[in-house]
């Protein structure tokens, strides 16, 4: 048997599942901002103790996703309207520098695999699968970040990325919404893969614009 040709189980921790439950339940809206998380009715919702519900809790804390707050516990965390403006500017800062850099540094493979996320990722948004869409669609904002070659700017990037999963997601729920920000992501691998790092940058600014402009009314 040919060793190089097995590929490892890929074992999945409580803790990894409960964070990704109930990251997915604060995108949705299930756990709506500002309100108050029940840890004995979530425990039970999830079937599990409290122990590893609280370390889940902390974990998306950290992601600036839940604030604990002494006497009262988790809360989901509420942006303001300014927030989300600051968070947005930073990010196409953030995004167009990457874009430029990844368009000098990148590798063909590498670039090549974007297209592959890019891809799937349109495969989901034709079969209308918002989560699983959106999900892939913050992988590629990262995978594009990450081939800057500038480790602290990735970093931030994540940071603020984190902090904006339930506004991005909501950005997607009208039709016409979804339709064009799909749109914007075809020209910005397109620009990727000719290394056009003027339109990239221009298209990347033009998409988390209209973020704002999609999210506003509604936050």
């Amino acid at each position: 048997m040919d060793q190089q040709t097995i590929l490892p189980v890929v074992r999945h921790s409580l803790h990894d599942d409960l964070v990704e439950r109930i990251r997915d339940m604060i995108i949705e809206g299930v756990l709506e901002p500002g309100s108050r998380i029940h840890e004995g009715q979530l425990g039970k919702a999830l079937g599990v103790s409290r122990t590893p519900l609280r370390e889940a809790l902390k974990f998306l804390a950290s992601e600036g996703l839940i604030d604990l707050v002494p006497g009262r516990g988790g809360i989901v965390h509420r942006l303001s309207p300014r927030d989300v403006r600051n968070m947005l500017d930073v990010l196409i800062a953030l995004e167009t520098l990457a874009g430029r850099l990844a368009c000098l540094n990148a590798s063909d493979e590498q670039i090549a695999g974007v297209r592959v996320l890019h891809d799937r990722m349109m495969g989901l948004y034709a079969d209308g699968r918002r989560l699983e869409y959106y999900k892939l669609n913050q992988a590629i904002h990262s995978a594009v970040t990450a081939l800057s070659g500038n480790d602290c700017l990735a970093s931030t990037h994540g940071a603020i990325q984190s902090r904006l999963k339930r506004i991005r997601f909501i950005g997607n729920e009208a039709p016409a919404n979804w339709d064009a920000a799909a749109r914007e992501h075809v020209e910005m691998v397109e620009a990727l893969e000719k290394r056009d790092d003027v339109a990239l940058a221009e298209v990347l600014t033009r998409h988390l614009e209209e973020t704002w402009t999609r999210v506003r009314p509604i936050i």
